[in-house]
């Protein structure tokens, strides 16, 4: 059965819907980018080549683009492959919305989201992420880990299923695989320019291992603020893509 919702305002901030519980549309960390390569996500995520579709380097990733997510293929090994973000919400006399976004306080609670999280779990690669500030017009701040300049990857805790429905208003029905991420309260770096929320990132092998292959139970222990003192602000002003992410994507090709 679809989830249809009814909007009387979308307000950018914060809505509530019977199924979803709290969700922001508009604002949270709806930008993110994956400029490393695919040897690197290979390496990090300890995938065989013929389980690693290719990639290309997207210093800006929105929305409904489509993007590398590492998932259990049926046979239960690792597969890299793309997924379009946000699970989409159908609303009445709307085009359907892409909620990318799953709130760590209502995972477990909301039908919309609790069967994913705990059947369909997945690892997002990135190198950074975007959130903008709240004045007019926005400032728009990239976040990434130490070292800053090489934009280390990490991985958005995440969760997909298999859509069949329109993506358009109107439009035809498709079957499509869609991810969203979670998240949590923000560390002290985050909250100096997003005072509500932050991505759970994950960073380590073991933490990969837990999110893919645990139970709800350990993988939900996984959910926290990352480490203020493992991340910076890499970027900041009015550019939309990870720009310096994507020179020094091209510095490293070069040597």
């Amino acid at each position: 059965m679809k989830t249809i919702y009814e909007p009387r305002r979308w307000t950018g901030k914060q809505d509530w819907h019977p199924a979803l519980g709290a969700f922001s549309v508009d604002t949270m960390c709806n930008l993110y980018s994956q400029t490393r390569s695919r040897e690197a996500v290979r390496g990090l995520f300890r995938l065989s080549d013929n389980r690693c579709e290719e990639i290309n380097s997207q210093p800006s990733i929105f929305p409904k683009s489509v993007a590398p997510v590492v998932r259990l293929a049926t046979d239960g090994e690792c597969e890299l492959v793309p997924l379009m973000w946000g699970f989409p919400l159908i609303r009445k006399g709307y085009a359907p919305k892409p909620v990318t976004n799953v709130r760590d306080d209502t995972v477990l609670t909301s039908p919309f989201w609790r069967p994913s999280f705990e059947s369909r779990r997945c690892l997002v690669p990135a190198s950074s992420y975007c959130e903008p500030d709240e004045k007019s017009p926005a400032g728009w701040h990239w976040f990434a880990l130490t070292p800053p300049e090489e934009r280390p990857l990490f991985a958005f805790a995440g969760i997909w299923k298999r859509y069949a429905g329109p993506v358009k208003k109107d439009g035809p029905s498709i079957e499509i695989d869609v991810f969203a991420f979670m998240t949590t309260k923000p560390n002290a770096l985050t909250s100096t320019i997003m005072h509500d929320r932050m991505p759970v990132l994950l960073s380590e092998p073991q933490e990969f291992d837990t999110w893919l292959n645990g139970s709800p139970d350990a993988a939900y222990g996984l959910v926290r603020p990352y480490d203020a003192a493992r991340m910076r602000i890499v970027q900041s002003g009015s550019e939309k893509a990870d720009r310096l992410g994507e020179l020094s994507t091209e510095a490293g090709r070069k040597l």
